[in-house]
């Protein structure tokens, strides 16, 4: 499922076990709406941080955020990612 217009990109990520984002930086805020309750472990400038994510329970961050992010489950780990191109 994927939205991208001028004010929205709306993106449905699926990471296996163990799978990785690969090293990104994030141009514009996001939210992330978790699909799957589990844990993500991120890696970044700030250091590593490990996440327990809730079906269903969003969070938000700014614009700039640069990061690893991996699926730290055994299972599947799916969210939505929404991307806030205007404000």
């Amino acid at each position: 499922m994927t939205i991208d217009n001028e004010r929205v990109r709306v993106t449905e990520w699926r990471f296996a076990p163990g799978a990785t984002t690969g090293p990104h930086r994030h141009e514009y805020a996001y939210v992330v709406v978790p699909m799957t309750t589990g844990r993500l472990a991120s890696t970044g400038p700030a250091g590593d941080v490990v996440a327990e994510l809730v079906t269903g329970v969003p969070y938000f961050r700014p614009a700039g955020v640069a990061h690893d992010v991996r699926n730290a489950n055994a299972f599947e780990f799916v969210f939505i990612e929404i991307e806030l191109k205007k404000e």
